[in-house]
């Protein structure tokens, strides 16, 4: 399924070793080579644990629910430099938000301001691109699939010339995954409301 990227910020990391939350996400790890989130930074209690690491690799996550990020323990949380593919690509600085968008013949689109990831690779599959000031009137906002993209680099996204309008996907009800193991935090009465928190890092 599709899930809109900025929902999966503030977003709780759980452990089935303590039968809680022992995270929440603060930034997505994005790698610009093949464009998923391979990882997210860590706020929380086990951040502080100097015993444990203050990162998720994507590849550790055993399941994605409505309810968080579920983990085996702790004991899966990395530091930057245990992973050598994950300390390169963050020592690259990408950041995906803020990045112009052109066409292959120099048209500008507009600007990244969110996307949605496929919740079962955490590949980006799409961009959501905010158009600029005057076409923003008759097509505010747009999406552009993953397959439109030709170039990447740390200014801008070049694109085919194709588009189409924005549809975001709804709230994941988490209705359609089959996990391989009981799921002790499955909640059949989840609204479908994020739940807000309050970060520790400051704000820029």
């Amino acid at each position: 399924m599709l899930v809109v990227g900025s929902n999966l910020i503030n977003f709780p990391v759980l452990s089935l070793h303590v039968g809680g939350e022992i995270a929440f996400t603060d930034s997505p790890v994005i790698d610009p080579e093949d464009l998923s989130v391979i990882a997210y930074e860590l706020d929380g209690a086990a951040t502080k644990d100097p015993e444990n690491g203050n990162i998720l690799m994507i590849r550790d996550v055993r399941e994605f629910s409505e309810d968080g990020l579920i983990i085996d323990s702790a004991d899966r949380l990395v530091n930057r430099e245990d992973v050598v593919h994950l300390d390169e690509t963050m020592d690259l600085g990408f950041k995906l938000i803020g990045l112009k968008v052109v066409t292959k013949d120099g048209k500008k689109l507009g600007k990244v301001i969110d996307y949605t990831i496929d919740s079962g690779t955490f590949s980006i599959y799409q961009l959501i691109v905010q158009r600029p000031f005057f076409e923003a009137f008759v097509d505010p906002e747009l999406t552009i699939n993953r397959s439109q993209i030709t170039e990447i680099d740390d200014e801008k996204i070049t694109v085919k010339h194709s588009k189409q309008q924005i549809k975001l996907p709804k709230k994941n009800s988490g209705k359609d995954f089959v996990p391989n193991y009981v799921n002790p935090f499955r909640n059949p009465n989840y609204s479908g409301e994020k739940k807000s928190r309050s970060s520790s890092k400051t704000s820029e």
